[in-house]
């Protein structure tokens, strides 16, 4: 009876211990995560996107012109018990993505690890950036169709509560260049 009890009594702190530990997960109360108050404080950059956007996405063709919109849902939620961001695009036209966002104190940095759908590499593309004023703006090497020396930049802006835009351009190093490649537009559903 005694060993029942000790072992009933275990269970219990053991279970405790466990719904404490991860108390920042996608949960029930709380379906996208939580930001874990022991994380660099700008885990919350991406806290007005947490959650699902009903979205447009258009990329310009090879004639110049933006493309007609293709819809898509954009995610966002917490993971790793609060420490990161991930999300992930589910397109009409099949073709889907997403990302990990890590903030680095250390470097005051955010880093984020793309993959798709589309192709599997066996390194996944890094941009790197952070939080200018109202937007978050990413950056990752990448040379034009000519050579020239330059980057791929990301930029997440007009963030609300209500949703937000995208931009993917490249730009020379000094951004007196700046080519604009892919929109996404997004209108928060929760």
């Amino acid at each position: 009876m005694k060993n029942n009890l000790l072992t009933l009594l275990l269970l219990i702190l053991n279970s405790s211990f466990l719904m404490t530990q991860y108390d920042y997960e996608p949960s029930l109360s709380a379906p996208f995560g939580l930001p874990n108050p022991n994380a660099p404080s700008q885990i919350t950059d991406f806290q007005p996107m947490i959650g699902i956007c009903d979205c447009t996405s258009s990329k310009i063709g090879k004639d110049g012109n933006w493309s007609e919109p293709v819809k898509m849902t954009w995610e966002f939620k917490y993971i790793m018990n609060g420490m990161a961001v991930q999300d992930q695009t589910l397109k009409e036209d099949g073709s889907h993505s997403g990302n990990i966002r890590q903030y680095s104190a250390d470097s005051s940095l955010w880093y984020v690890h793309y993959y798709s759908s589309a192709n599997q590499p066996s390194t996944l593309s890094t941009w790197q950036g952070g939080k200018k004023k109202n937007e978050i703006v990413l950056y990752n090497n990448q040379k034009a169709p000519n050579g020239m020396d330059g980057n791929y930049k990301i930029t997440f802006k007009d963030i609300s509560d209500n949703g937000f835009n995208w931009i993917g351009e490249w730009v020379s190093l000094d951004e007196s260049i700046v080519f604009p490649t892919w929109k996404i537009e997004c209108r928060k559903r929760k």
